[in-house]
């Protein structure tokens, strides 16, 4: 958290109170946020100019600055962007006005979201090529793209989803909702999906980022909306976080599982555990129809 559809509530919420508006002070007040570019040299950067469009890569969000100047906000886990609050928050990380006196906070009470400066559109370009793979809003996304980035890939589908370089944006929540959408195990290897588990979970994945965006966002820890109100898309998690509540496929418990060193939930009976990581009795009852008799 944020993912995607949180990234792009506040993008949306946000854009229109700043673009064109005039950054007129920029405060960095935890010199971590933008390490390893001291606080005053990214304020030196940025201030006085004109914030020409605010747009969304993947989780990044892009404060595009006149002079071809880049702003690069990553909320990582717990970061909230809060405007025009009454006093500033308890963990305020970044304050900046704009020439409307209206204020924004960053807070961030465990300080792993940052900000990066680049300068210039094509290096923009090479940075955002570097770190993150196709959106799944590209018209060029699909159960075929997706099955040849996973070509040959032994890790676990979902550990492949959540690494950015392979596909923008999405992150735990949104993963598993959509894995279990497709009827895919999160710990079936990811180049072993057929051509049909492929394309639904390519749809899925589209049709859960989109549900998210339609209810602005999940609030299930710190996300909040600019104004602080919450999203409401936890109240349509179907398996994330419901540990040992009824599937509603088939009313068996949902599971909670570790995958890639990430907590994970999933209806064992409506996405079927992959033969290879089934203990090995399980696997020899598979094949003679009686389970191997304990030593």
């Amino acid at each position: 958290m944020p993912e995607l559809p949180e990234v792009e509530t506040i993008r949306r919420q946000l854009a229109p109170a700043v673009e064109g508006r005039r950054l007129v002070r920029f405060e960095v007040l935890d010199p971590r946020w933008c390490e390893p570019l001291a606080p005053q040299a990214l304020a030196d950067a940025v201030l006085g100019r004109e914030v020409e469009r605010l747009v969304r890569h993947g989780k990044y969000l892009d404060w595009q600055l006149s002079g071809e100047i880049h702003l690069l906000m990553h909320l990582r886990m717990t970061g909230t962007l809060l405007l025009e609050a009454g006093e500033p928050p308890r963990y305020a990380r970044v304050r900046i006005e704009f020439d409307d006196l209206k204020n924004l906070w960053l807070s961030d009470p465990r300080r792993f979201g940052t900000g990066q400066l680049v300068v210039g559109d094509a290096e923009l370009e090479r940075f955002v090529a570097a770190r993150l793979g196709i959106e799944p809003f590209d018209e060029r996304f699909g159960g075929a793209h997706l099955r040849s980035l996973a070509k040959g890939r032994r890790g676990p589908i979902k550990s492949f989803l959540l690494d950015q370089r392979n596909l923008a944006g999405v992150g735990n929540i949104y993963a598993d909702e959509a894995l279990f959408a497709a009827g895919v195990h999160p710990r079936r290897a990811a180049g072993a999906l057929t051509g049909k588990q492929y394309a639904l979970l390519a749809d899925a994945i589209r049709d859960v980022l989109a549900a998210g965006i339609d209810s602005q966002g999940a609030s299930i820890d710190d996300f909040r909306h600019l104004d602080g109100a919450r999203g409401s898309f936890q109240d349509r998690f179907l398996v994330h976080r419901r540990e040992g509540e009824p599937c509603p496929l088939c009313s068996r418990p949902i599971e909670k599982i570790v995958v890639g060193g990430r907590g994970t939930y999933v209806c064992r009976h409506c996405q079927p555990v992959p033969r290879a990581a089934r203990p090995r009795a399980a696997r020899r009852a598979d094949r003679t129809g009686r389970p191997r008799r304990a030593r």
